[in-house]
Parts: structure tokens; sequence; C-alpha cells
């Protein structure tokens, strides 16, 4: 579902024969505009809206049925009845303390995964470019290690020691690969370097740490949503008010990025700038989500590959593959609560048991394409 705003700046004679109120009305393409106020309208693709509404219901079911498995199984209707306040006490505690917030937290963190993954692969034009590829989610990890290692830090201080180590190796990479502009080959190669630099980094700082304090860091770098708040849902809530607006304003330069710099500047948008924001908010979604839930690999690098094939054509599918992000990781977490029960696996066992072979897919397939040519 990629919105386009159009503004035109003189609209042609003929114009004034156009209503300016608001209303929807079907492009020739069969993509639906929809004009407000203000002379402002957005293109929605209706193949692109059909996915993500089917999707976000797959995804708030598995949600819904998490909500009443575990340890003390409960019913959908007494789920219901203590959302609404109608429901036995000894339900309160279960359903609003540990499922809830833990449930809200994986939705947010997967679709902060898979906009930010959809973002990444269509400036670089390269299905390989992930966060957790190209060194985010990998410099958030090493400032994570490092706060429980060396600085012995609390939960929020590994949070914030996170959310900074994923902003700052973003902009690292950035840096380092900027030369008269960014080219998306090389922010994918600087990337795999600064993320061996950062793995490399994690790993002496394992050697060094106490048994305690390695089984913490070890269990962090796995990525989990056990024991999530609800100070992790507010503030993955406000961060994604503020990005996922930004993103998708942001999201009609894509088009003419595709086109190349020189034609870029000659319709009148600043490729850099325009390339350079999506990057930042991209990078900031990542962080946050790192930040939450820890590292959490291939989500952000399967999410934008469904959604592209399911919405087809040239759409960048920002919104499904936010929407399918969402939908992987609730159900990656439900797989891993209740697999092996009793015993809870991390959610990122799961996304990485699922997310390697695709990867291994992926370069099978770019194998075979560049020995054909």
């Amino acid at each position: 579902m990629d919105a386009t705003v159009d503004t035109p700046a003189t609209p042609p004679a003929a114009d004034h024969r156009r209503p300016r109120g608001t209303g929807v009305t079907r492009a020739p393409d069969g993509s639906l505009v929809v004009r407000v106020s203000g002379g402002l309208s957005a293109r929605l693709d209706a193949r692109s809206v059909t996915v993500t509404l089917v999707t976000l219901a797959a995804a708030l079911l598995v949600f819904a049925w998490a909500m009443t498995l575990g340890d003390y199984p409960m019913s959908l209707g007494d789920v219901v009845r203590t959302l609404v306040g109608q429901g036995e006490q000894r339900h309160e505690f279960v359903v609003r303390t540990l499922r809830l917030p833990r449930g809200l937290t994986g939705l947010l963190v997967g679709a902060s995964l898979g906009l930010a993954g959809a973002i990444f692969q269509r400036i670089m034009r390269n299905p390989l470019a992930s966060p957790d590829i190209i060194g985010i989610s990998n410099g958030a990890a090493a400032s994570a290690v490092f706060v429980i290692v060396v600085l012995g830090g609390s939960s929020t201080e590994v949070t914030w020691g996170a959310l900074l180590g994923a902003v700052g190796t973003g902009a690292a990479i950035h840096l380092l690969a900027y030369k008269r502009g960014v080219s998306g080959y090389r922010l994918v190669l600087v990337g795999i370097a600064v993320a061996a630099m950062m793995t490399s980094i994690t790993s002496y700082l394992l050697t060094r740490a106490e048994i305690y304090e390695a089984q913490r860091a070890v269990v962090w770098l796995t990525g989990s949503l056990h024991a999530r708040g609800w100070d992790h849902v507010r503030s993955l809530a406000v961060a994604l008010a503020v990005l996922v607006p930004a993103a998708l304003a942001l999201a009609r330069h894509l088009r003419v990025l595709d086109l190349g710099d020189d034609a870029a500047r000659g319709l009148g948008t600043r490729a850099d700038r325009a390339r350079s924001g999506l990057l930042l908010v991209a990078t900031a979604l990542v962080a946050v989500s790192v930040s939450s839930a820890g590292p959490i690999s291939f989500v952000a690098l399967v999410s934008p590959q469904i959604g592209r094939r399911l919405v087809g054509g040239s759409s960048a599918a920002l919104v499904p593959s936010a929407a399918l992000g969402a939908l992987l990781l609730v159900a990656s977490d439900l797989v891993a609560r209740r697999a092996f029960s009793p015993t809870e696996l991390p959610v990122g066992v799961i996304t990485a048991i699922l997310g390697a072979p695709y990867l291994l897919l992926l370069l099978a397939r770019a194998n075979r394409i560049g020995s054909a040519g």
C-alpha cells in the first residue's frame, strides 16, 4: 500500500471541472486515488491494500490465539472479557501484565523491521540489504553487550545502549559509503565490513565477561519478547507514530530515485537528500526495534521479499512488508513459546531457523543469475 502525494503547482486549464472535495476514484491503472481538501491526493494500489488487510487480519488472529495459550490456558471469551474490564480478577495479571504487552511488542517490532527492510532493499536495489546483514543490528548488539559486560547496566541502560549503537552504526555506514552521493552497492559492501567489525567487538567483550554477564548478554543477543512490558509498548508506539508517516511521506521519491540521480534531479528531486532521509528513518526503525527486543534476525530480510511477490509490479510494498513483519514475528513467537513447552525458546531462534534457508535460496539464485550473465 504505497501512498504518493501529488501537489500540482499550476493545474491545467481544464482542471477546474475536477472535484476539489474529498472522494475516492479509480485510476486507469486500477489504483485508487483518494482526494482530500486542499488539492492533495494519495494513490493506493488496490492489490497492496488487499494484501495488507488480509495480512493484518492474519496477524491479529495469531495474536488473539497466542493470548489464550500458555501455562494458564484461557478461552478467547475470557480474554475479551478481561480486556473490556469484565473478566475475573485471576485473569487480569495473566492477560494485562504478561500476554498483552508481549503480543503488542511483537506486532510493533515486526512491523518496524518489515518496513525498515523494505526501505533498505528498495534504496540499495539489493535483496540481501537488511539491517542484520549490513551491520546496523550488529552495532546495536555490540553497544548493548558493552553496557552489560563493562558497565553492568540495567535493562533500561541496555535499551538505550542498543538504541545509540544502532543509530551510531547507521551514521558511520552512511558516512563511509558517501562519495559524491550514496551508492547502494557501496552501502552494502561497507555495511558487511562494519557488521564483521561489530561482531568481532561483541565476541571480544563476551570473552571478558563473567558467567552471569555472558549468559545475560547471549540471551539478549538471540532476540526475545520474554518479559516485555508496557514501557516497551509505549516507546515503540510513540516512535512508530513519528517514523511511519515520515517513511510514507518520503516514499513518494522512491520511483524517481529508481530512474537514477541525474533523472531525479531533472525532475526536481534532491536525490541525496531523499535517500539520506529514507536511510535515517529506516535506521531509526531498526534502532527502536532492536532496543526493545534485541537483534531479531531475518524478519527484515524475508518480509519485504514476500511482500513484493504478493503485491507484484514495481511497488515498494512498504506497508504490506510492515504487516508481514508483524505476522511473521507474532507467529514465530507463538512457535517459540509452545513448540517445546514447557521450555520456552527466544523468538530469535525461530526466525533464524525460518530465515536461514531463505537466505541460502537468495544466494543460490543470485549465483545462478551471475553465472548466466
